[in-house]
């Protein structure tokens, strides 16, 4: 069962879990309660077979703009806490990362500092033509502290990621699809259905190979290339010990869709 929010909202249908963060007048800026709430989310899907994919987006015009400003001056005021603040925000995110089944940002306006550490942290990204990306941390005297200086030099290499971080630029949608920040970039209009037909895309494959294949991809991400590829030698092996492959194989050698179950 899923908890209440104040300030997301979930709906599921068709397998997907639609998540939207609600604080449109703030411009859905991540609070300590936000964040608090993803992870409450997120921890809940984890455990409801019938979703099997989530889409994360922002209400109004804005995916989320930022962190909350003035809980961060706050925090500031403690020697610790700044430092607790990034490691609790970090934890989520990476709980998003991790996440066993498939998550895409359906990313509809700003995307800055934290909003676009969140979007990173999902394994997909899909942007209207209003999204606009960036870091502005150091504008405040800050860096990144949710992810921002790992996952985007990883994604688009250091040289575009420290031009992002040391200038606080915002860049928009075709510039992120050209950095590869984004996969996909359409009319707000058609937003919507492009994560939906992405997500439907990926259900028609196995459930258990879509949570070894991030698996895969997330654990080994940090590894030397060796140890890395011990990890995916790893989840072949477990995932080609599961019904589901031996369905899938079947399945192609009889010229039929497969009927996965899960297991």
């Amino acid at each position: 069962m899923t908890p209440p929010f104040a300030s997301l909202i979930l709906d599921v249908a068709d397998q997907i879990a639609t998540v939207t963060i609600n604080r449109p007048d703030k411009l859905n800026a991540l609070n300590r309660a936000v964040i608090e709430e993803l992870g409450a989310a997120f921890t809940s899907l984890a455990s409801q077979p019938e979703v099997r994919a989530v889409i994360v987006t922002g209400a109004g015009r804005a995916f989320v703009a930022g962190a909350d400003i003035a809980e961060i001056a706050t925090a500031a005021s403690s020697p610790a806490g700044l430092q607790a603040v990034a490691a609790h925000g970090s934890a989520v995110f990476t709980q998003i990362e991790r996440f066993a089944k498939p998550v895409i940002a359906a990313v509809n306006g700003f995307a800055l500092g934290g909003g676009c550490e969140l979007a990173l942290a999902c394994h997909v990204r899909v942007a209207s033509t209003h999204a606009k990306f960036g870091l502005p941390e150091a504008r405040l005297g800050l860096i990144p502290g949710y992810g921002g200086t790992q996952r985007l030099p990883r994604l688009i290499g250091q040289g575009r990621a420290l031009q992002m971080i040391l200038t606080g630029d915002q860049v928009d949608a075709e510039t992120a699809a050209r950095y590869g920040i984004v996969h996909e970039v359409v009319s707000p209009e058609m937003l919507t259905e492009a994560a939906r037909s992405l997500a439907k895309s990926m259900l028609k494959n196995g459930p258990l190979a879509l949570a070894h294949a991030i698996a895969a991809v997330t654990g080994g991400a940090g590894l030397p290339l060796e140890a890395a590829l011990a990890l995916e030698a790893e989840h072949f092996g477990a995932v080609g010990r599961t019904e589901d492959m031996r369905e899938g194989t079947a399945a192609f050698l009889e010229k039929r869709a497969p009927t996965f179950r899960g297991v």
